[in-house]
């Protein structure tokens, strides 16, 4: 789970969130995530082959069936190349230097689902499809993901190989052994594409405050770093020390003026709660974001676009199920069929979320109940509503209007943030994003009543671990376990 690690372990056991945020802060930009790619041949690549694998492929069928190649083919091609450099960012099939072991197949075939549900959801709503035969588009659709494979097979076993071998392993040294600097080394260790080879440790600590299985790695102390250097040919220098020893920072970096290796400061984010770390620049001035939402830029723009699609496609396949509900509640109870209440949206504003009614009262004021089992206040059909989530369906429409998103942290009542918030360490970190009407605390067992702080603060943890994780896979992945878990949830009511 992804959660646990940080609940349970603290700071100081964050962990791979933390490994993947450093080896993309220190590694150069790693196009596969967690996998650290320093070679500028593999990152170009794995940045721009898949795409243009996705348009020859369209390309190769227009002349198979005589499309023309101008107008909506330009529009199409366009379209589909930056829809696709989007999902298909960072896949890796065959990791040349690891074996050339098949990996991560089931992501390149969700990756390439996720770009076409958009690009069908795009060319359906401009009319785009229509102007092509149905035969084209989804012989495109079904010979792409079969392209991928073999165009990864020829690379890996080919030509990436062959060049990446070309490049001579880089010798780095690590300052610091404490956990972030041994994060650096296993990163470093672990995956030979990168480039790298960790020679060792200089530490000023006694052997006795260092961790034992990095003892044989230790090289000496600082004082013994540059001429380390300069007798082994060191061209890598990561500093990795605590923010309070500035001086020796300072002056560590004055020595190393005399010699020819590069030197990277490695922060030591182990001392954060990090939430979307990384490294940004306002106007040239570097910059690390240590809490931030993960739907900035590009990102903000595939989870909208999927947002919308996805709302659009289900509400054309529920609107006969929402109408038989809403005659259901006016006639078994007095009432509105909609319920309206004030919750928090994204960054803490204030946001109208509609709901199936289900109880006798409207509660939206400064005290609210939460609903228990075998509530009293509970119309006659309401506890199956509630039960069976049906009575979330209205917050499609919030979906649309901007204001939820499918999949994110699920909006509390106001007043229930307003107490919480007062005891419960990072929970207004979850407003960071938008509410969603299924969330990945929801399909882990933190759904309906939160009668207790622990299991509020359980709720928040997972929270804010989709926060630091999240993806279109893990949006589909919560989508999915909604529907399969929502009928045996025994803690729905």
């Amino acid at each position: 789970m992804l959660n646990k690690q940080y609940q349970s372990g603290g700071k100081a056991e964050l962990g791979s969130g933390i490994a993947t945020g450093i080896s993309r802060f220190y590694l150069l930009r790693d196009p596969l995530g967690a996998q650290g790619y320093a070679s500028p041949w593999l990152s170009f690549c794995k940045a721009f082959i898949d795409p243009f694998v996705v348009l020859l492929v369209l390309y190769g069928l227009s002349f198979y069936f005589d499309i023309s190649r101008h107008g909506p083919f330009i529009e199409l091609a366009l379209v589909s190349f930056l829809i696709s450099a989007l999902a298909l960012d960072g896949l890796s099939l065959l990791l040349p230097g690891s074996g050339k072991k098949m990996r991560g197949i089931d992501g390149m075939l969700i990756n390439w689902l996720i770009a076409v549900v958009v690009i069908l959801g795009f060319g359906m709503a401009t009319g785009l499809l229509e102007l092509f035969p149905e035969k084209f588009i989804y012989s495109w659709l079904v010979i792409v993901p079969i392209a991928l494979l073999l165009v990864h097979c020829l690379l890996a076993i080919g030509l990436i190989g062959r060049i990446d071998t070309q490049q001579s392993f880089r010798k780095a040294v690590i300052v610091g052994a404490n956990k972030s600097g041994q994060l650096l080394a296993n990163k470093i260790r672990k995956n030979p594409q990168i480039k790298m080879e960790f020679l060792g440790f200089f530490d000023d600590r006694t052997p006795d405050r260092l961790p034992e299985d990095e003892l044989p790695n230790l090289k000496g102390r600082l004082a013994d770093l540059t001429s380390y250097i300069k007798d082994n040919g060191v061209q890598q220098v990561y500093i990795s020390l605590p923010m309070t020893s500035q001086p020796r920072i300072m002056s560590l970096l004055e020595e190393l003026q005399d010699c020819t290796a590069s030197v990277y400061f490695l922060p030591d984010l182990l001392v954060f709660d990090l939430i979307q770390a990384r490294i940004d620049h306002v106007n040239g001035l570097p910059v690390i974001s240590i809490c931030e939402t993960p739907f900035v830029g590009s990102n903000g723009i595939v989870k909208r676009i999927s947002d919308i699609v996805l709302s659009l496609l289900i509400l054309s396949i529920i609107w006969p199920i929402l109408l038989v509900i809403a005659a259901l509640i006016k006639l078994t109870s007095p009432g509105p069929v909609l319920f309206k209440q004030n919750r928090y949206g994204e960054d803490g504003e204030s946001i109208l979320v509609y709901k199936f009614r289900s109880m006798t009262v409207m509660e939206n004021g400064d005290a609210v109940v939460q609903a228990r089992q075998g509530d009293k206040r509970l119309t006659p059909i309401g506890g199956f509503l509630r039960k069976s989530s049906l009575d979330e369906l209205p917050q499609f429409i919030n979906v649309l209007q901007g204001r939820m998103s499918i999949v994110g942290p699920r909006p509390h009542a106001n007043a229930h943030n307003e107490m919480y918030r007062k005891i419960i360490r990072g929970y207004m970190v979850r407003h960071k994003v938008k509410p969603g009407i299924t969330g990945w605390a929801q399909v882990n067992g933190y759904r309906g009543e939160t009668d207790t702080v622990d299991k509020m603060e359980s709720r928040v943890s997972y929270d804010l671990d989709y926060l630091r994780n999240w993806s279109l896979w893990l949006d589909l992945k919560i989508i999915f376990m909604t529907v399969v878990t929502v009928w045996r949830d025994k803690n729905a009511y």
